[in-house]
């Protein structure tokens, strides 16, 4: 099996973890951010201290890499190469909307033919979401939505669908279908990436780390400051 360092900073959550074996043997996270500029470095250092120290040599590098902030995406994907580039090591991409799915699916009490919509907040009434089934087989892809009481009617008129991230408050008091579920405190963290980047990196899909960039679904948009005088 594999050691793979993990890096996980597209919401204002900055994450490190180390799996080995199909464990997570080191993780630390801050929820105090947005300051991954300030965090991520110092978090990463003591994670590959952490594997120094127990003689574990890793195997790859694992970043989720969208969509979600764009600052906080560019930071853990810049890490995440250099980390790559100075130990010359293969660089995994974990969509971070499937991430979100991993502690729903070690939950019990979820249907078997439920539908899994882990959303993320955008701009005013917009969410970056996608619908998975258990399998995490993408269902709808991934898209940038405004959400009205119809957005997802044509899977709540057949499936029970659970709605979780940041993003799902946005929906809990215009959504009120009976199909339609919420659980509250579902973040991406770089613990729950293991299954996801241990997969990936069997089947070899591994990316390119002088060219890889992440999924920002949109484009950047930078704000005027507001005048003080």
């Amino acid at each position: 099996m594999a050691c793979i360092l993990h890096i996980e900073t597209s919401t204002d959550v900055c994450s490190v973890a180390v799996s080995e074996d199909s464990h997570c043997i080191y993780h630390e996270e801050d929820h105090s951010g947005p300051n991954h500029a300030e965090r991520l470095g110092s978090m990463v250092d003591e994670a590959l201290s952490f594997t120094d120290s127990h003689a574990i040599p890793f195997d790859a590098v694992a970043v989720s890499c969208g969509p979600g902030s764009y600052t906080g995406l560019r930071i853990g994907v810049s890490m995440a190469k250099g980390v790559c580039y100075g130990r010359d090591l293969k660089l995994i991409a974990v969509p971070t909307l499937e991430l979100l799915c991993v502690p729903i699916l070690l939950r019990e009490g979820i249907e078997d033919d439920a539908l899994l919509c882990p959303m993320l907040d955008a701009r005013r009434m917009e969410v970056y979401a996608a619908i998975y089934d258990r399998s995490l087989k993408e269902v709808r892809p991934v898209g940038a939505d405004v959400v009205n009481a119809d957005t997802y009617r044509q899977w709540l008129d057949q499936h029970p669908v659970y709605f979780f991230g940041n993003g799902a408050k946005k929906c809990m008091d215009i959504i009120d279908h009976p199909n339609a579920h919420y659980i509250d405190g579902i973040e991406p963290q770089a613990r729950w990436m293991q299954p996801l980047a241990e997969r990936r990196l069997l089947d070899g899909r591994t990316e390119d780390v002088a060219y890889f960039v992440p999924f920002y679904l949109k484009d950047f948009v930078a704000l005027k400051p507001k005048k003080l005088l």
